[in-house]
């Protein structure tokens, strides 16, 4: 739980605030509203309805969730906002949790993706 929190965190960083330079949503055990609303501001199904059109410009979008994660439902709402919207979309379903294989994930899924779709336009494969 606490490398989701860690990558999550990337939406309360803290300059001020060594060894990490974040802030978590719990403080010497007090929750932080100030982060808690900061992250809730940046979850995609909080903000994807204001970008819809930002992401029609995308070369490609994807979606990969694991069948034991927690996030499962909402990547699912994620991936039919899009599809509502008539942006294409891949989405797969991998075995396991959202940290599952991540290496494997990355090395054979999201850099391939990132390849393929994330390029100048004449460079594009």
């Amino acid at each position: 739980m606490l490398s989701a929190q860690l990558a999550t965190a990337a939406w309360s960083p803290n300059p001020k605030s060594p060894p990490l330079f974040l802030d978590l949503p719990t403080k010497n055990g007090e929750v932080q509203e100030g982060v808690i609303a900061k992250w809730a501001a940046n979850a995609p199904l909080a903000f994807v309805d204001q970008y819809i059109g930002n992401l029609r410009q995308y070369r490609g979008t994807a979606i990969e969730v694991g069948d034991e994660d927690r996030l499962r439902m909402g990547a699912g709402r994620l991936r039919d906002i899009l599809d509502t919207h008539g942006i294409a979309s891949t989405f797969e379903t991998y075995s396991g949790t959202h940290t599952s294989a991540v290496a494997d994930r990355f090395q054979n899924h999201v850099i391939p993706f990132f390849d393929k779709n994330l390029c100048a336009d004449t460079t594009c494969r």
